[in-house]
């Protein structure tokens, strides 16, 4: 059950209703996850903006799904782990794909560098160490790529921490369960 009363589109109002309305033009609907948010024009605005923002970086978006699905299953965060998966599904991304990343693990060298160091940013609560980074600079990820990864590390764990912290009903498939 959820832990805030959504905002619906029909209460909503001023910038978070035309929010909701450019969001309804895009997915077709209002995420339950934007519903919570609607709470607060603010924090909408914000999520969003970020979003934009990792969209703009030179991380291909492939990546930035592979790193929103161990981000999401590093922090056991089933709304998360529900809608990457169905994002990623919708860009393609083969299934085995997607639970190697779930799993922090990928056939290509520099993206299982990148996800195992998002996998231990989530662990070690981002208190990393220089042989961390050197790691991921030695399969190739420069410093642009370094701090892009930042930014998709940290808008994923926000809505880690958000979807957490007000519980929305999970309006995705459901991502099966690892085995592990």
């Amino acid at each position: 059950m959820t832990r805030v009363q959504p905002v619906t589109p029909d209460k909503a109002q001023g910038q978070v209703k035309e929010i909701y309305a450019a969001l309804e033009k895009k997915l077709g609907r209002v995420p339950n996850i934007f519903l919570n948010m609607g709470n607060s024009a603010a924090v909408l605005q914000g999520f969003l903006g970020l979003s934009e923002a990792v969209e703009k970086t030179s991380l291909a978006p492939k990546l930035r799904e592979q790193i929103a699905l161990i981000i999401g299953q590093a922090n056991h965060c089933h709304y998360c782990l529900s809608a990457h998966t169905a994002i990623a599904q919708a860009a393609g991304i083969p299934e085995q794909e997607i639970l190697l990343a779930r799993q922090a693990q990928s056939k290509d060298p520099k993206t299982q560098a990148i996800l195992a160091f998002a996998k231990e940013v989530v662990e070690k609560r981002a208190k990393i160490n220089d042989e961390d980074v050197n790691t991921l600079k030695a399969a190739g990820v420069s410093d642009t790529e370094i701090v892009e990864i930042i930014l998709v590390i940290t808008i994923n764990m926000f809505t880690n921490y958000f979807n957490h912290i007000t519980d929305p009903k999970i309006d995705f498939p459901v991502a099966p369960k690892l085995n592990q």
